[in-house]
Order: C-alpha cells, then sequence, then structure tokens
C-alpha cells in the first residue's frame, strides 16, 4: 500500500509539472495577479493606520489608494522602463566602440599587442539585437499585463465572497475554521514578505541610484529601477543587479577608475540591506532554509523562466503552510524548514 501511495504521489507531481508548463501563459498572469493583489492589500493596510487626530482612512479609501498607488506604479516603470531601453539601443553602437577601445589597451597592458579571437568575438557581438531582444520580452510583458489586470479584477471582486465560499465547501464547523485559519496564515506570511522584501528593494534601488549618478552612469535611473527590480529575486538578482550597472560603467568610460569605484559601492549596499538589514526585518516568519530557497528558485525559473524566480519564495511559502497542516507531508515540510520546528495550525 505505501509503494502504491508513492507511485501515485509521483505520478501526480509529474502531472502537476506537466499542467505548470503547458499552462503557463495563463498561470503565470494568474500568480503575478495574486502578488499584485497582496501587495495591494499590504499597502491598504498601511494607508489604513494614517490617521488625523484621533480619525483613520476609512477602509474604502485605504483599498482605493493602494490599488491607484500600485497600478500607477506598475504602469509608469513600464513605460519608463520602454523608453529607457530604446535610448540605451540607441547609443549602443557607441557603447560597442568603447567596449572594443578598452579590450585593445587591456591586451597592450600584459603584452599582447594583437588578441585576434577576441576582436574576432567582438567584432561578432551586436548590443542593438540583445537590447532589442529585452525590449521583445518587456512588449510581451506588457501584452500579458492586460490579462493580469483582469485577474487582479476578479480577486478584488470576490475578496468579500471567500469565507462564505469557504463555508459552502466544508460543512464541518472544525475543518472550515481550519482551512480560514491556514489562509490567513498563507496570507500573512506572504503579505509581510511582500511588504517587507519591497521596502527593503526600494531602499536598495534609492542608494544605488545616489551611487550611480555621484559616478556618473549613463541613464543611472533605469539602473536603479532595475536593481529595484531584480531585488526580489533571490540571491542572484542582488549578483545581476550590479553586474548590468557595472557593465556599463566598462563599456561608458575611459578608464576603469569608475568602475572599481562603482562595484565595491553597489556591493556593499547590496550585502548590507540583503544580508543585515533585511533579514533583521523578516526575522524568523518565513522559516525557509536557505538551501531550499536556492532550490526552488532555480526549480521555478526553470518551470516559469524570470517570472518563477520572482515568484519561488512566495509559492515555497504557501505550498510549506499548507505540506505542515497535512499529516501525510508534514515530513516536506519539516525538511524545506530553516530549524525543522514547523507551526501546525489547529481550528480554535
Amino acid at each position: 500500500m505505501s509503494l502504491f501511495r508513492w507511485a501515485a504521489g509521483l505520478f501526480i507531481t509529474a502531472l502537476l509539472i506537466v499542467f505548470l508548463v503547458i499552462g503557463q501563459a495563463l498561470l503565470i498572469p494568474l500568480a503575478i495577479a495574486v502578488m499584485t493583489w497582496f501587495l495591494i492589500d499590504a499597502l491598504s493596510k498601511g494607508f489604513s493606520l494614517i490617521n488625523f487626530g484621533t480619525v483613520h482612512l476609512p477602509g474604502w479609501v485605504a483599498k482605493t489608494a493602494s490599488i491607484v498607488t500600485v497600478l500607477a506604479a506598475i504602469g509608469g516603470i513600464l513605460a519608463y522602463t520602454g523608453d529607457a531601453l530604446f535610448k540605451v539601443a540607441q547609443d549602443a553602437p557607441q557603447y560597442q566602440a568603447n567596449l572594443e577601445r578598452l579590450l585593445g589597451q587591456i591586451g597592450g597592458f600584459i603584452g599582447i599587442a594583437e588578441i585576434p579571437s577576441i576582436r574576432q568575438l567582438i567584432d561578432q557581438i551586436e548590443f542593438g539585437p540583445f537590447v532589442a531582444t529585452i525590449a521583445g520580452e518587456l512588449a510581451n510583458g506588457v501584452a500579458n499585463a492586460g490579462l493580469v489586470l483582469i485577474y487582479l479584477l476578479f480577486l478584488l471582486l470576490e475578496h468579500d465572497s471567500f469565507d462564505r465560499k469557504i463555508a459552502g465547501m466544508f460543512p464541518d464547523e472544525n475543518r472550515q475554521k481550519t482551512v480560514q485559519n491556514i489562509l490567513v496564515q498563507i496570507g500573512q506570511d506572504i503579505r509581510q514578505y511582500t511588504w517587507i522584501k519591497t521596502l527593503m528593494s526600494l531602499l536598495t534601488g534609492v542608494l544605488s541610484l545616489i551611487v550611480l549618478m555621484a559616478v556618473g552612469v549613463d541613464y543611472a535611473p533605469f539602473w536603479a529601477l532595475l536593481i529595484f527590480l531584480l531585488n526580489y529575486i533571490p540571491t542572484v538578482g542582488s549578483l545581476v543587479g550590479v553586474l548590468f550597472p557595472a557593465l556599463m560603467a566598462l563599456v561608458q568610460f575611459d578608464s576603469l577608475t569608475e568602475f572599481a569605484i562603482l562595484v565595491p559601492l553597489l556591493a556593499v549596499i547590496q550585502f548590507s540591506i540583503g544580508n543585515v538589514l533585511e533579514p533583521k526585518m523578516m526575522g524568523s516568519s518565513l522559516n525557509l532554509s536557505a538551501i531550499v530557497v536556492l532550490l526552488s528558485l532555480a526549480i521555478w525559473g526553470s518551470i516559469w523562466g524570470i517570472a518563477g524566480m520572482f515568484l519561488s519564495v512566495p509559492i515555497t511559502v504557501l505550498l510549506m503552510i499548507i505540506f505542515s497542516n497535512v499529516p501525510q507531508t508534514r515530513g516536506i515540510a519539516i525538511l524545506l524548514s530553516a530549524d525543522g520546528d514547523i507551526k501546525t495550525i489547529s481550528h480554535e
């Protein structure tokens, strides 16, 4: 019987993976809409704390303000990113020439007059098509934005009916209360993660912008925005966030001085916030093992690409809470945790 359960579990897991891959065109916008809904909900709770004397903002005002703020921010990011990528593509030939000259200087410095293989490689590098590919991905994201907005609209409209649906699905009062508590815990953990991660990403982006502008890197606001967005990707995002502006400094300036100044400063910002400040603010609430975070990043990235990387931690948090409250999967939750101490939600 045990062997049969294992075989059935593996079969269901395989089907689920196939479903996630085949249905990613619909599932990715849905997952993004759910995360946006959590961000709106977290922002709404923040707005509701604003008071004028003894008067707090009404719930509907806070909710409306959070929706307008999030949608305006997303629209502004998409519009600005598209414009910045277009300008970078226009200046790409100049940066390519600077890179060729820089590599020639490096070759002369190490005593090699000619570096045919490198020069041949440089001749084949076309920055324009590379940037155009990124722009194409952005356009695809804009196309999916409509589907995300539709999902988000239905989530907002049906939010108040969730409790009634749960009551209808689980007539037993104890089981109904347990399911409701699990959903509340999922909401709290993901809301906290989304809110703190957004604040930390914003702080990282602002400090990086100051450094980029001080050094004089072209398109500093765009690179700071990219750092802000990439900071949502665990571990890898911070590394890539430093890489892009560093490469920009490398091809923009005539010397390596600006590059040598920029990289350590950005690295210090990323390390200080990502490894010191953010863990303190997150606390042990997520209780995810570091290796599990990396594995989930790799797994969801392979299934859903960049979107999967952004969503890897929230999805893993959701799965861990569910696994910890199902006796058959409690062992998996323990493996996913950082310290093996997982919470089981009761109906009380």
